[in-house]
This record gives structure tokens, C-alpha cells and sequence, in this order.
């Protein structure tokens, strides 16, 4: 998927939202336990109840990999699903890789090939041939972790250098010479928000995954004061206030009111900065 696409899928459903699936075994309806795959049925009815307000999906690979192989088979079925069903729907994989070349060869291949995954997640720290491979492949993206919002970033992520600078500018000036703004991404906390400021001085025009709205704490309202661009540039996620709202039978209709509902903030702050 290209920037252009992702930006008219902003437009036209005047949503930035991405839905996180982080789809937790003991968390989901009970009825939902007796289907073979109960992983993917909880995910398409989470997928068809939400597909009108959201830009995205994010898979969060932990949530598929604790269950071994029928964890996988799930993944990719719930891939799978939104391809045919939603096509224009953009599918991350949060998966946080980063390894040395030729391991990173074989993540790239699994994750851009074998599941058709447009982005995944990947660490940064390992440096430019850790992260290379991901970028051969047309119409994906890395999506870097630049700042995080959980409370041990601040352990390296905020370390000043002698210049001045913080550890997290120094890998976003360096990293954002790797890619280009069509297939490069940022990870950042919404509850970093007032350091997007500084953040959209080193990329002012890159999309940036924002973590942390919902049951996290973070202000929408904030995100988008300091950190939409011209073209929004903002994919910003929501999972467990959303995909758990509710834990009854009626969990997908509750799920789609949520996601309605900051649809309909995220309406007005497009419209706020002259977006849509």
C-alpha cells in the first residue's frame, strides 16, 4: 500500500484509527471457545464490526505465538480475511524484529511473503543492515520504534549525548535515511505527545504509529495538536478499549460503538486542522 492510498483511506472514512488485535485467549466470550480457531472467529467479528472506522489492523504477534501453531493458522486466516473482505484496509504485523541481516532476510520473507502483511514493527538498535531486507520489498513498511511509551523508556531512550541531542533523535535522524516517507514509519507513545513536536521537526512528513490511546491514557486530542501533518500522518491506535469493551455475547456491536466513537473524534480533528 502507498502513502497516497493510505492517506485516501483517511479521507474517505475520516478515521486515523487502527484497531490493535491483541487478541487474548482467557479475554474473549466464552461461545467464542467452542469454534476450532476461537482466535480468528473473535478477530473477524472484531474485523467485521469495525471496518467502517478504521484505517488499520494490528495483529500483536505475542498474543498468536503463545498458542504455537494454531496460533499461526489464526494469524493468518485473520490476514487472510481482511485481503478478501477489507482490501483496503492496511494490516501491520507488531512483531518488533531486528536481527542481523540474513535472519531479518527471512522475517522480511515471512511477514511481506508467506503472510501478506503491509508493515511490521521492527527495532531499530541492531542498525541499517539489521533493517535493509525489509525494505526490498515494494509497497511496504518498517515501521521503527523511535519513542516508546512504557515506563522503562526512558532507561536509553531519552539519554542525552554530548550534543544535546537524545538517544531516540539521534536513531530518528539517522534511521530516516535508510527509507523514504512512502516506506518508513515511526512508533510513538501517545503519552509522549508533547515530544512530537520535536519529533515532526526530524520528520515532518512521515506517518507515525501512535500507540497508547484508550486504555493507555493518552490524549487524542493532543496527538493530533502537536503531531498531524498536512496529510494527517498519523495512524493511531486503539486495542483493548475497543476489542474488550465488552465481554458478553454482544461484544462485536459494543466494539463497533467504541470504534464509531473515536471515528467520530477523529472527524472532528480532521476537520479541525483542514484534513478532509
Amino acid at each position: 500500500m502507498t502513502a497516497d492510498q493510505l492517506f485516501k483511506q483517511i479521507q474517505q472514512k475520516k478515521s486515523f484509527l487502527c484497531v490493535g488485535l491483541d487478541t487474548d485467549i482467557t479475554k474473549i466470550p466464552k461461545i467464542i471457545l467452542d469454534y476450532e480457531f476461537p482466535i480468528y472467529e473473535f478477530n473477524r467479528q472484531i474485523i467485521d464490526a469495525t471496518a467502517d472506522f478504521t484505517i488499520a489492523y494490528k495483529p500483536n504477534l505475542a498474543f498468536y505465538e503463545i498458542l504455537g501453531a494454531a496460533g499461526w493458522i489464526s494469524l493468518e486466516m485473520t490476514v487472510n480475511y481482511i485481503r478478501k473482505r477489507y482490501p483496503e484496509i492496511f494490516i501491520i504485523a507488531d512483531a518488533k524484529r531486528g536481527d542481523i541481516g540474513n535472519t531479518s532476510k527471512m522475517y522480511a520473507s515471512a511477514f511481506f511473503e508467506k503472510i501478506d502483511f503491509d508493515a511490521i514493527t521492527v527495532s531499530p538498535y541492531m542498525g541499517i543492515d539489521s533493517v535493509t531486507p525489509f525494505f526490498e520489498y515494494q509497497n511496504k513498511w518498517v515501521i521503527l520504534l523511535a519513542l516508546t511509551s512504557n515506563a522503562g523508556a526512558d532507561d536509553f531512550q531519552q539519554l542525552l549525548h554530548d550534543n544535546g541531542t537524545r538517544l531516540f533523535e539521534n536513531v530518528m535522524m539517522k534511521s530516516k535515511t535508510w527509507g523514504t516517507e512512502n516506506n518508513l514509519m515511526y512508533v510513538v507513545g501517545a503519552t509522549r505527545a508533547e515530544m512530537l513536536t520535536r519529533i515532526r521537526e526530524i520528520v515532518p512528513n512521515h506517518f507515525l504509529l501512535i500507540p497508547g490511546v484508550g486504555a493507555q491514557g493518552g490524549s487524542l486530542t493532543d496527538v493530533a495538536r502537536y503531531g498531524m501533518n498536512k496529510k494527517c500522518g498519523l495512524i493511531v491506535n486503539s486495542s483493548r478499549a475497543i476489542i474488550y469493551a465488552d465481554c458478553t455475547n454482544d461484544f462485536a456491536k459494543i466494539a463497533r460503538i467504541k470504534a464509531h466513537e473515536v471515528q467520530n473524534e477523529m472527524s472532528v480533528l480532521l476537520k479541525q486542522y483542514k484534513i478532509v
